[in-house]
């Protein structure tokens, strides 16, 4: 069985480079807003897997057991553990405590991805040894399937090179077989303050304004983005503007 890992920061912690323009009260809510919207996403899949949500806050691990997920309660350390090894926890909890044969990592900022990416995706991870799904800004990974589950390690923490660009090195060094699923919706996450506003479009333009994501930014920004030159769709800028009272 294919098992989805799935991964969250302690609520005191979590979207630290958004603290700028939101309170750490709505940090916590901006989250639990995502993985709300990840959670249900999960659910209309209606595919026979296990999904773990691996988190120290106990507010994200009941929220997952309401949506009939297994929470598991991250151990925290001191010094505190890199990502790859706090991946590598619960690789194994999954493998060692679930009979895990392949898993997915995915994160709640997500925001796009849908029901049918993460269907395509687990369905190519019962064909393929890895499955990677490129973030659409960085060279990063927005979803990582393995089959088997520790076939290779993860490399977000990698000091020098992109987490993307390193994992494909080492996978094609193996000779692994390795499908690349290029999707926008899939690979658009959440960093800083330009992808939080571009979200908020991108989320009007795909009709997604229902969702608890986008419920949370409605209420809760009052910026804009703009681009600085008509000439260049790169350079872009945020501002802040003056919402109308209702």
């Amino acid at each position: 069985m294919t098992t989805l890992l799935i991964p969250v920061a302690s609520l005191s912690k979590t979207k630290s480079r958004l603290k700028d323009i939101f309170s750490r009260e709505q940090l916590k809510n901006f989250t639990i807003a995502m993985l709300k919207d990840l959670f249900s996403k999960i659910s209309q899949t209606k595919l026979q897997i296990n999904s773990l949500v691996y988190c120290n806050s106990s507010e994200i691990l009941d929220l997952a057991e309401e949506y009939g997920f297994i929470p598991i309660k991250e151990k925290i350390s001191t010094p505190q553990k890199c990502f790859d090894d706090i991946l590598q926890d619960i690789n194994n909890i999954a493998i060692q405590e679930y009979n895990a044969k392949r898993t997915v990592i995915t994160f709640s900022d997500l925001v796009l991805i849908t029901p049918d990416n993460l269907r395509d995706i687990l369905n190519l991870i019962e064909k393929n040894q890895i499955v990677v799904c490129p973030a659409v800004v960085s060279a990063g990974i927005s979803v990582l399937g393995r089959n088997p589950a520790g076939i290779i390690p993860t490399y977000f923490s990698h000091p020098t090179i992109p987490s993307l660009v390193a994992l494909l090195n080492e996978a094609n060094s193996r000779g692994l077989k390795t499908a690349v699923y290029d999707s926008f919706r899939a690979g658009f996450d959440i960093d800083i303050k330009h992808d939080v506003m571009l979200a908020y479009e991108y989320m009007k333009v795909f009709n997604l304004v229902k969702s608890e994501t986008f419920r949370f930014l409605e209420q809760n920004i009052n910026l804009a983005i703009t681009k600085k030159s008509s000439r260049d769709n790169r350079m872009l800028e945020i501002k802040r503007v003056q919402k109308p009272n209702c």
